[in-house]
């Protein structure tokens, strides 16, 4: 899967994510098995959420405004939090429309870490 990653460079402990997620109610879905063929597995991944990425906000705000910066990039097809954060993703359909979102958004956020790769 082509991506492009975002770090926000903000420092954000695993622990103070889950101490606020600790309250929260968490997705009651079984995941199942991730499709393996490209479409389908952002087609599948678009169906869930991370239950991190509301109590990383809460510790961490500017993740909500890489979230949307994401989203905002031509050609993105899907945008999430990575793990408990404060890294975020977005997928692409080519490796060239990742590298140009890279080369886009480097532009205009120099304080974050932003890198094209391939996931998978």
């Amino acid at each position: 899967l082509p991506a492009l990653l975002v770090n926000p460079g903000v420092p954000l402990a695993t622990r103070d994510v889950f101490a606020a997620f600790a309250g929260s109610e968490g997705s009651k879905t079984a995941v199942g098995t991730v499709p393996r063929e490209r479409e389908a597995a952002i087609d599948f991944l678009a169906r869930y959420g991370n239950d991190l990425t509301q109590p990383a906000i809460a510790c961490a705000p500017v993740i909500i405004e890489v979230l949307m910066a994401l989203r905002a990039l031509p050609a993105m097809r899907l945008a999430r939090m990575s793990g408990s954060g404060p890294t975020c993703f977005a997928l692409f359909r080519s490796p060239g429309e990742a590298a140009a979102a890279a080369q886009r958004l480097a532009a205009e956020r120099k304080e974050w870490w932003v890198h094209a790769t391939i996931i998978g």
